[in-house]
């Protein structure tokens, strides 16, 4: 499938609204992850608890400290398994709204491995990170998946079928995988590994 037209879909997360876009995962619901009302529109989409946090994605791991702060071993796992399907818990800065966060210090960070989506988070800065389903419901790998009325409420960028699965989530500080997807096992390795790998 060739690269699709993304005019469209910079100019909805420019306005504040919402788009539904690929990634080496699943479909993603995406959004100006740094305007409040942007992500507020996310949550209400999918009918999320606001005390879940939502991630946000990256065009490239070199942008993260502009809105992150990471010790130099967050870092080199950053380096190891970015771009990929992994969600690394950091510290945020100010810049990061309190409502992508439920409030919390830490973002979920992610730098997909799927070059329209990264197209588009250089194109727009930070951008929401999650499955574009109602919450509860399953992830779809293909936009006729997706329930009707998210996909009335989005720009759409179909690019076809994803490969499916999730994003492992992980929080090297404290050297544990919060949510068990792919590359679990080698990220595992690299948390135990006396020379990190």
């Amino acid at each position: 499938m060739s690269d699709p037209d993304l005019t469209d879909a910079v100019a909805a997360i420019r306005r504040g609204d919402l788009v539904i876009y690929p990634t080496e995962t699943v479909y993603g619901l995406g959004a100006n992850a740094l305007d409040s009302e942007a992500v507020e529109r996310v949550f209400d989409a999918k009918g999320r608890s606001r005390d879940k946090p939502i991630s946000m994605a990256l065009p490239e791991l070199s942008v993260a400290a502009d809105y992150t702060r990471m010790t130099d071993r967050e870092w080199r796992f950053c380096e190891r398994f970015l771009p990929g399907p992994v969600t690394v818990l950091v510290e945020r800065t100010d810049r990061i709204p309190d409502s992508l966060v439920s409030g919390a210090d830490r973002v979920g960070l992610r730098v997909p491995d799927h070059e329209v989506a990264r197209e588009l988070a250089r194109r727009t800065g930070p951008i929401t990170a999650t499955s574009a389903n109602r919450s509860g419901e399953g992830s779809a790998r293909r936009t006729d998946e997706i329930a009707p009325d998210l996909v009335e409420r989005a720009t759409v960028v179909d690019c076809g079928e994803t490969p499916g699965g999730e994003s492992s989530v992980v929080d090297v500080v404290a050297g544990r995988i919060v949510r068990r997807g792919a590359l679990a096992d080698e990220i595992e390795s690299w948390l135990t590994a006396p020379s990190d790998a």
